[in-house]
């Protein structure tokens, strides 16, 4: 199988060469760049194609929100994980919202660091154990910010449960084995989600569910 491919983009150049080497030390990971600047990080990102990219958030360039934008836009199928040291709740919504598929923060262990790089290649929604309360204070404080071009009616009550565990960042192993469902049917099922409801990440629809009164489901 081959490598996931990593870009780093971080302004801290010794922290940048730390998560290199850690990374480094797996073959299952491949660090095919690095960036200082978000907007070179965006023009690399577009050249090489990484399948992730940890992402800095306040950093020489543009806001870490519309970093997160012109990485999508230049490279749509590069998940972009914020590796960060803020813990604002506004930092944290305002980019998932800008479809960000994770909120790590530098704190964070070396094996959970690795398993969230899996996890966001997967598709799965990955965000700081901490960091999950303030995800849903801040929705709640700031309302609804999505625009998803339809209703949660659209959804099928499987969908609807489906979601639910979606916005508790359960992942499509832990949702299949909650609901005696195969893994390949719940990941069809995430699909036809994000399609209803016209969004374009995992964690788009974690914050949708959020904003609709759906965690709970």
């Amino acid at each position: 199988m081959s490598p996931v491919r990593v870009l780093l983009v971080d302004d801290h150049t010794l922290f940048r060469s730390g998560v290199k080497a850690l990374l480094q030390r797996h073959d299952e990971f491949e660090v095919v760049g690095e960036s200082a600047d978000s907007l070179e990080g965006v023009k690399r990102a577009r050249e090489l194609k990484p399948d992730v990219v940890l992402l800095d958030l306040h950093m020489p360039g543009v806001s870490g929100k519309d970093a997160v934008k012109l990485f999508l836009e230049q490279s749509p199928d590069t998940r972009v994980v914020m590796l960060t040291v803020s813990e604002a709740a506004d930092d944290l919504v305002d980019t998932l919202r800008a479809g960000a598929s994770g909120y790590l923060l530098k704190n964070i262990e070396t094996e959970t660091l690795l398993d969230s790089i899996r996890r966001a290649v997967a598709g799965d929604s990955v965000v700081s154990a901490e960091m999950t309360t303030k995800l849903v204070k801040g929705l709640r404080a700031t309302g609804s910010g999505s625009d998803p071009g339809t209703d949660k009616e659209a959804l099928s009550p499987r969908e609807h449960e489906i979601l639910g565990y979606v916005a508790k960042g359960a992942s499509n192993k832990e949702i299949a084995r909650a609901l005696d469902l195969a893994e390949s049917t719940v990941k069809i099922h995430v699909q036809h989600i994000l399609r209803k409801l016209n969004l374009s990440s995992r964690v788009q629809a974690a914050v949708y569910a959020i904003e609709h009164g759906l965690a709970s489901s």
